[in-house]
């Protein structure tokens, strides 16, 4: 009798034991679903990475790499963002909300991984590219050592907007290429004659040299090229269709509608610079799409007419265009869904972004 009673107090102490193992277990188990469920980061090869890419037209897609690298070569459309810089998490916070994913890469995937981490913690969904920009490019994909922007117009067409650099643009739509204030020098080089192919369209805003360049329009110039200009870089050249302030035209068989906008300066003491009546700023309306190219102007009362611009390009180089204050009273004027300041040398716009709720503004390197 003695032995079964110790059998039964054995067996149940077991029991409890076993209880005690599956309580642990299950504890440890729900433990590792809190704290795994809020994980974020997804890694995608270069497959599923490349559709992401292509099915979200306003992805947000960072390079993590250092600018030297960015600059040998990046995806299409990545803006660049060194995960070795200090503020790398406060950079990232300040460009980009919450509401949808960001897109990482890196050379190799480290880096990236790091960086998505990083980003997880504070908040936001990340994709990883696996095997970073090594594995995209062995597989063919697709680079640029120039920042693109991709929209798309209202049947879902995409168009890519090339920063050139400084003033200069390049819109891809269709099969059709529009260059906007092509030039070549202004320190960072550029061939317009290996990168680009001939011109549908060359819009030319003034005559300033940063902005009118004989010699590489006619790099650009084939035998269907339309090149449209202000009078002043018309006189100053030769040739081309002169379109004035508060005019408009269709372009390439009705696909583009263009329309002439003042740009000049109001600032006393500045007016020499840009007077009224001379330069144009340009609205381009591609299926839906409409984008504000300024031109070099102040923040001018015309600005208040603008409507319905999904991106704009505005100026910020004092003393010669716009400065902060005025690029962001200008931006207030007409409300754009994206701004992209440009034309901006060596002025700090890095405060813009936090000014200007409600609008998405993307600091790029146009210097």
């Amino acid at each position: 009798m003695l032995k079964r009673k110790i059998y039964g107090i054995g067996m149940l102490i077991s029991k409890l034991l076993d209880m005690n193992k599956l309580r642990l277990f299950v504890m440890a188990f729900s433990l590792f679903g809190l704290f795994s469920c809020g994980a974020t980061v997804n890694k995608l090869d270069v497959k599923s990475f490349a559709s992401a890419v292509e099915d979200f037209p306003s992805v947000r897609l960072i390079d993590v790499r250092t600018a030297e690298e960015y600059s040998q070569g990046h995806l299409v459309g990545a803006v660049n963002c060194d995960w070795y810089d200090s503020t790398f998490v406060e950079k990232v916070s300040a460009a980009y909300d919450k509401s949808a994913p960001l897109y990482v890469y890196c050379r190799s995937g480290k880096r990236a991984s790091e960086a998505a981490a990083a980003l997880e913690k504070v908040g936001y969904e990340v994709n990883n590219l696996e095997g970073g920009y090594l594995a995209w490019t062995d597989a063919g994909m697709p680079v640029t050592k120039y920042e693109v922007e991709r929209f798309r117009t209202a049947s879902g067409a995409p168009v890519d907007i090339v920063l050139v650099k400084h003033g200069s643009l390049a819109i891809c739509y269709d099969g059709l290429t529009i260059q906007i204030d092509p030039v070549s020098g202004l320190g960072k080089l550029t061939d317009y004659s290996k990168e680009f192919p001939k011109a549908d369209v060359i819009l030319v805003t003034h005559e300033h040299g940063d902005h009118l360049e004989d010699a590489t329009i006619s790099t650009l110039t084939g035998e269907n090229t339309v090149l449209i200009l202000n009078q002043t870089s018309r006189d100053k050249i030769g040739r081309g269709e002169v379109i004035r302030n508060g005019e408009s035209m269709d372009l390439c068989s009705g696909k583009i509608h263009l329309e002439a906008v003042p740009a000049y300066n109001t600032t006393p003491g500045r007016e020499m610079f840009h007077p009224k009546g001379n330069g144009n700023g340009y609205v381009l309306t591609i299926d839906g799409l409409v984008i504000y190219v300024a031109g070099d102007t102040e923040d001018i009362p015309e600005m208040a007419d603008l409507k319905n611009i999904d991106v704009a390009f505005l100026p910020v180089n004092q003393p010669y265009t716009m400065t902060v204050d005025q690029c962001v009273s200008a931006a207030k004027a007409f409300s754009p869904k994206v701004l992209i300041p440009y034309h901006f040398s060596q002025t700090d716009i890095t405060s813009i972004p936090g000014r200007l709720p409600g609008i998405d503004v993307r600091l790029r390197d146009m210097r």
